[in-house]
């Protein structure tokens, strides 16, 4: 169990929860090839290495030795690169725990399908710590492959880094990736340097992760990746925002995470992209964006300048999220960096959905309730059914700058009733059975399916 503090309440995470049966299939993009990934229940995340276990193992440890150890448990190998040297699909390099300088390469490797390849510590035990570097580990095309339970700490530039080696027009390149059980903290020196940095990367998960003390990038950062699930991850104190999407990004959901301290947009969806690093490349003949089809569902969110941002996104979707922050400026930004130039053109921000989520403020402390910024449609946008609750002044807790008249929203009513210590709402709550349906969405933050109709927010009701 975990106890983290949100600003005027305490939020409770269970480590293990309950889950139901219901199923979430992701949108697709129209001009891509429908994602392998498997459709989602409401309190799993089924992927490639489900059912699999390692046909053979090969051991690093501080103490070991590339000239006379074998890679078995008993002597083990001393570097990784030897390890790697000798690994075929089916295998799992096993880290002992102890610390590893950075500056680590894994490149063009490939497990099956029915035969990945697995990178990390030793199941159960202590995560093995991966030091320093301008970079601690650097992966370059690599398929199957799950990188899983190390802590990265300390690099100059990213923690992790992850790409396609350049090859932005082939999604082949870097492709079914499971980052897993891994603990990213106090990287970057300043600039734009994240946690984890994924370029072109498809069809990859991020779950069960804790970035920490990102000090001026993302805890995630991601430029042109496609067909992604970050699920059940924690960011504490990050720089510029902890997750970022743009590029060329679409068809990702980030479900059932926590951000406290996420910075200055604590998922900003889309951004500002150099045009030579889109993923698929830019097209002249057809309007490009940097964010597609990203979903923000059942998140909790404490202070951050704002939760989230919508910044060149289209057709995306936050839904069913708690916020709580008595330290907010906006409750969200809707904005346009990327603009048409040099033959390209970009779709304004447009077409996006807010829907059934409650916002806990101080209005003594926003600039305004939502930033809209010039070149955005934000009269395209669905907003519906979320609870607004300022608790320094319930009487002005209605938004007065929304894009578009809101359906369905309740206005100054405390969401966390009798007394309640967590942003887990009660049978007292106004928020239950008060949602309206949103199409796709079933699992909670803690797994579990909700109701017809649901709650508001980012837990089902009890």
């Amino acid at each position: 169990m975990r106890f983290l503090r949100l600003p005027g309440l305490l939020l409770f995470l269970v480590a293990a929860c309950g889950g139901g049966n219901g199923a979430q299939e992701a949108p697709a993009d129209p001009d891509s090839p429908a994602p392998p990934n498997p459709p989602v229940s409401c309190a799993g995340l089924p992927t490639f290495e489900d059912g699999l276990a390692p046909t053979r193992e090969i051991h690093v440890a501080e103490d070991g030795d590339d000239a006379a150890g074998d890679g078995s448990k008993d002597t083990p190998y001393a570097t990784l690169a030897q390890a790697l040297a000798e690994t075929t699909p089916g295998t799992a390099v096993r880290l002992h725990p102890g610390e590893y300088a950075g500056r680590l390469r894994i490149t063009d490797l490939a497990g099956t399908a029915a035969s990945p390849v697995w990178v990390g510590g030793l199941p159960g035990g202590a995560q093995p710590r991966i030091t320093g570097g301008p970079v601690g580990l650097h992966l370059t095309r690599v398929r199957y492959l799950v990188l899983h339970d190390l802590e990265v700490s300390g690099s100059e530039i990213n923690g992790i880094n992850c790409d396609d080696g350049g090859a932005y027009a082939d999604p082949e390149a870097t492709r079914h990736v499971i980052f897993r059980g891994l603990h990213v903290h106090d990287v970057g020196t300043g600039g734009n340097h994240d946690g984890l940095k994924l370029s072109g990367v498809d069809d990859y998960v991020v779950r069960d992760c804790v970035f920490e003390r990102v000090r001026a990038g993302s805890g995630i950062d991601h430029v042109g990746c496609h067909h992604g699930r970050i699920r059940g991850c924690r960011f504490t104190a990050m720089g510029s925002n902890a997750i970022q999407c743009k590029g060329g990004t679409y068809d990702l959901e980030i479900r059932g995470c926590t951000f406290e301290d996420a910075g200055q947009r604590g998922i900003n969806i889309g951004g500002s992209t150099g045009f030579a690093y889109f993923r698929p490349p830019l097209s002249t003949t057809e309007p490009n964006a940097e964010a597609r089809d990203v979903r923000v569902v059942a998140n909790v969110f404490g202070n951050a300048v704002t939760p989230f941002a919508f910044s060149g996104a289209v057709d995306c979707l936050v839904a069913h999220n708690t916020i709580v922050g008595d330290d907010l400026k906006w409750l969200f930004r809707i904005l346009q960096a990327t603009t048409g130039a040099d033959g390209y053109t970009f779709l304004e921000t447009q077409r996006c959905r807010v829907l059934n989520n409650v916002f806990r403020f101080d209005r003594g402390r926003l600039s305004t309730y939502v930033n809209i910024g010039p070149n955005t449609q934000g009269a395209t946008y669905e907003i519906a059914g979320n609870l607004w609750y300022a608790a320094d002044a319930p009487a002005r807790s209605e938004p007065t700058n929304l894009p578009v008249a809101e359906t369905g929203g309740i206005y100054g009513r405390e969401p966390f009733v009798d007394g309640a210590q967590a942003p887990r709402i009660t049978a007292a709550s106004p928020c239950r059975g008060a949602g309206g349906p949103v199409g796709g969405v079933h699992g909670d933050f803690d797994g579990r399916c909700y109701a017809d109709p649901p709650s508001i927010g980012a837990f089902a009701a009890p």
